[in-house]
């Protein structure tokens, strides 16, 4: 066996790596080339990627502005219908204020007159009764007031009494009687109260 010494060795190394270096650069080189064709082909596919990104960008934006219009114009819906309703109760709220002085001149009237005395009279009270079941059908309800709770959301005190006999703030008497249509005070009831 021969001994060899580590210079040799070391020679002998070297000259290997040369020998296979030179014969990867030709493979090395054919790499090269690939990746490079790789490369321009992923920016040809970029670049159609772009094109496609594009459209799609355009098409997502398209989708957005339709579904933001859908809204808008069913928030528009809503809103109107709510407005309508708001308009309907305001006008149907003023046609009751002007038709409350023909049922208090109704009343005033028929206090004058004895039941079953005059039949012009009893004709007057049927016409009342079916005026005040209309108004009910349609929401107006009068507001309870004598022997009530005095609560300013409903009465109006126009007078104060001394009355050891009724509790203190109770209505002891309705000069006019005040009326609801539906959950709004139409107009309040003008009371005199007890202190």
């Amino acid at each position: 066996m021969e001994e060899f010494s580590t210079e040799e060795a070391v020679k002998e190394a070297v000259e290997n790596a040369e020998e296979m270096t030179e014969e990867a650069a030709p493979e090395a080189e054919a790499q090269e080339a690939e990746a490079k064709d790789d490369k321009d082909s992923k920016k040809g596919l970029k670049k159609k990627e772009k094109k496609k990104d594009k459209k799609d960008e355009q098409i997502e934006q398209l989708n957005d502005k339709v579904m933001r219009q859908m809204a808008e114009f069913e928030n528009f819906r809503r809103r109107t219908e709510i407005e309508k309703s708001q308009m309907f109760a305001t006008g149907a709220k003023s046609i009751v204020e002007k038709i409350l002085p023909v049922v208090d001149n109704f009343e005033r009237g028929l206090a004058t007159v004895e039941e079953g005395a005059d039949p012009f009279a009893d004709g007057m009270l049927m016409i009342y009764k079916q005026l005040l079941t209309t108004l009910d059908e349609v929401g107006v309800k009068p507001i309870e007031a004598v022997g009530q709770e005095f609560n300013p959301d409903f009465h109006n005190a126009v007078m104060h009494v001394e009355d050891e006999e009724v509790g203190e703030n109770i209505v002891v008497e309705e000069f006019q009687k005040g009326y609801m249509y539906k959950d709004t005070v139409v107009r309040h009831s003008m009371v005199k109260v007890a202190n």
